[in-house]
């Protein structure tokens, strides 16, 4: 089991607690220290006013400008969008700061992807909701054909050509999301439902461990039909935020990671409380002690 967690940075008060350079290089080398495989920040380029103060929602800061400050501060760490909204932007300006990203950091970038469930960010932004699973169709279409140095409509060249490219992880848990994790991922990242998310988010996400297990079952028939058989990652972490540095919270932990890794889960993601910057290190220091220690 490999581990993706998530690193703060969108945290906005207090000033220069977690948005500084101090900051991320701080946070990343911790993580790198624990021999936890990669970090994850996320993607809303307008959020909703009332989803953002309503108790349920974050900020977030661009995760490929993020993401390049965290590369330039580690030196395995994997960066991991979790997950960009595709049809937000110009899928060949995605593909060029994706490839930028990995070109510069050695390879490190897992491009996590998804449809996004916001309609008024969409509509702040400029793009029709209703199409947004067309346009993240296209834009996989287009960033793969960018990575392979293929030339895209109309006959341009975007540059540069990643090798190796970054792998993809599809999110989602619908019908759709699973035909698309199995045509173009190289791995399938969905969520647990929980209480608070929006209709949408939980129509669509995994909404129990037996759901979880029928899905897999469904993306690996899917990837078998379409002649798919290489590598492919599964990334769920269990329903709990790391609060406690307690042998309880490592025993639930762990006992969690079991079933998940029967499933056939590869990658965990890790949210830790992150009440100040010295705690969130402390826990993560904590984790990689008595939990990823644990886990090979």
């Amino acid at each position: 089991m490999k581990f993706t967690a998530e690193l703060p940075l969108g945290v906005v008060e207090p000033a220069g607690e977690f948005q500084s350079m101090a900051a991320a290089a701080e946070m990343a080398q911790a993580l790198e220290r624990a021999w936890i495989d990669a970090c994850f920040i996320t993607d809303h380029p307008a959020p909703d006013s009332a989803w953002l103060r309503g108790g349920f929602g974050h900020d977030a800061l661009d995760p490929f400008a993020g993401l390049a400050f965290v590369a330039a501060a580690s030196s395995r760490l994997m960066l991991h969008t979790n997950i960009v909204v595709l049809g937000y932007r110009s899928p060949l300006v995605t593909a060029k700061a994706a490839a930028t990203v990995q070109v510069l950091s050695g390879g490190r970038l897992i491009l996590g992807v998804g449809v996004g469930y916001q309609k008024t960010e969409f509509e702040a932004l400029g793009v029709d909701f209703r199409r947004r699973g067309a346009l993240t169709d296209q834009a996989l279409t287009l960033i793969r054909q960018a990575w392979a140095g293929e030339q895209v409509p109309p006959g341009n060249e975007p540059r540069p050509v990643p090798n190796p490219p970054p792998p993809i992880w599809v999110g989602g848990s619908s019908d759709k999301a699973l035909d698309r994790a199995a045509r173009w991922g190289d791995g399938w990242c969905p969520f647990y439902a929980t209480p608070g998310m929006s209709a949408i988010n939980a129509q669509s996400g995994v909404q129990s461990d037996q759901h979880l297990r029928e899905l897999i079952v469904r993306l690996q028939e899917r990837r078998a039909a379409l002649g798919k058989d290489g590598p492919f990652d599964i990334v769920l972490g269990p329903r709990m935020r790391v609060k406690a540095p307690t042998p309880e919270t490592a025993e639930r932990f762990l006992a969690a990671l079991d079933g998940l890794k029967a499933a056939g889960v590869t990658w965990a993601t890790v949210n830790f409380a992150h009440p100040s910057r010295a705690a969130y290190v402390e826990l993560v220091q904590w984790f990689g002690e008595h939990v990823a220690a644990r886990s090979v």
